[in-house]
């Protein structure tokens, strides 16, 4: 079985060598040879769609026809036309008959793909289908036959969305007869540097130009790194700095720049006591911060005793003994604050088996998160400087080049 997997991986381009990987290609495997309706499940980027074309590469059905239907980009009105057909006359602008991809796939093996979007009314047409092979065009009144396997795959949580009446429980049930949960690339450590370098080297082939390669500490950043995009993102990363940048190794500095959580011009605690290359060392990060405001809370306490003393009192008006006094005090309590600030933050650290989710659960209990207020900065510079992305960027304190690039990130309409 070994052996196999390999194989596969070599004919569907499918790069790494974790457990779980390996199981939900095997269980592709096992299921190809029957018509078991199967559910390919897991984050958005996570390379769902190369398990259907597995599954319909090893059956019987290899033949025939193989059609992937993207049920989030087709809209709400003609879904039911797209899937299975509509007689001349059916409504408006159609002026013509038209077969449906469960008609044309007759045989054959259709993936739908994002299932979690289809329309409550194409989902009880979908179950009829799983259930007898039977449908109805739009427009007409005469059931027909298919005979196609379906695999689907989506994102979303189901038993969610089963609960908010988003999808049909029943249906759920007919398309998960098996299900294949794709790990996402946070839990697959040790094959994202295998993944970059192939796609590294992808790119200087494209381009016809040298690979670019990362330092040892860029290395640690890119395995640390969450990478919330999966695989997608990690190949949008690789492309980009294979084009823009000329040094053909790239720093983790360099490669920081490039990963959105770390490329913010809003202020940052880690940034404040150590560089981005150990970034990664996050408890520590959090005590050297509390010790350091201890000491500075200590310093002012000095200061403040000190401008007590009957010696120095005498050298000074009260009234500007007072003034100074309340300051101080109004600084001493500003550092309490922070001091119970970063308590607060390390024991939500403390309290996540993985240490990557702290930015991920501090953005779930806030309101705020420095991506919001990032986005509504750049908003509000642009709305000043009338879109002048140049002036914008000066405001922000960014070159233009960052700025176009978070535009570009965060769909902004200029």
């Amino acid at each position: 079985m070994e052996s196999s997997t390999q194989n596969i991986k070599q004919r569907f381009g499918i790069i790494g060598n974790d457990p779980t990987l390996n199981r939900s290609i095997e269980k592709a495997m096992r299921v190809s040879p029957t018509d078991i309706s199967v559910l390919v499940t897991g984050e958005s980027g996570v390379g769902k769609e190369s398990f259907p074309k597995i599954i319909h590469q090893l059956s019987h059905r290899k033949h025939n026809k193989y059609i992937a239907v993207n049920c989030g980009a087709i809209p709400d009105g003609t879904i039911d036309s797209e899937l299975f057909g509509h007689e001349k006359g059916a409504f408006t602008g159609a002026n013509s008959a038209r077969k449906g991809y469960f008609e044309v796939a007759d045989g054959g093996t259709i993936f739908l793909d994002e299932v979690g979007e289809l329309p409550l009314t194409t989902q009880v047409r979908l179950l009829r289908v799983l259930e007898n092979g039977e449908y109805i065009k739009v427009g007409a009144s005469e059931v027909q036959k298919t005979n196609v396997r379906i695999v689907a795959a989506t994102n979303l949580d189901m038993e969610k969305a089963i609960q908010k009446g988003k999808f049909r429980e029943d249906l759920y049930y007919r398309l998960s007869t098996v299900e294949i949960k794709i790990p996402p690339l946070r839990n697959r450590r040790e094959d994202i540097h295998l993944l970059f370098r192939k796609f590294a080297s992808d790119f200087a082939k494209k381009y016809n130009m040298p690979t670019i390669r990362l330092n040892e500490n860029a290395q640690h950043l890119l395995n640390m790194y969450r990478w919330n995009g999966n695989i997608r993102q990690l190949r949008n990363v690789a492309e980009q700095l294979s084009v823009l940048e000329e040094k053909r190794e790239v720093s983790s500095q360099l490669l920081q720049s490039y990963l959105p959580e770390f490329n913010s011009t809003l202020p940052a605690l880690i940034n404040k006591v150590k560089s981005a290359d150990d970034f990664s060392n996050e408890r520590e990060i959090l005590y050297k911060i509390l010790f350091d405001m201890k000491k500075d809370l200590n310093d002012l306490k000095k200061i403040t005793n000190h401008l007590n003393s009957d010696e120095y009192k005498s050298d000074i008006k009260e009234k500007d003994f007072n003034s100074l006094d309340s300051l101080h005090e109004k600084l001493i309590r500003e550092k309490e604050t922070e001091i119970i600030e970063i308590k607060e933050k390390e024991s939500i650290f403390n309290s996540k088996e993985d240490k990557y989710h702290f930015a991920e659960e501090i953005k779930e209990e806030e309101t705020l998160s420095i991506h919001d207020k990032e986005l509504e900065l750049i908003k509000k510079a642009l709305e000043r400087n009338n879109g002048k992305r140049k002036a914008a960027a000066i405001e922000l304190g960014i070159s233009e080049r960052t700025l176009y690039r978070k535009i570009k990130q965060h769909d902004i309409e200029l």
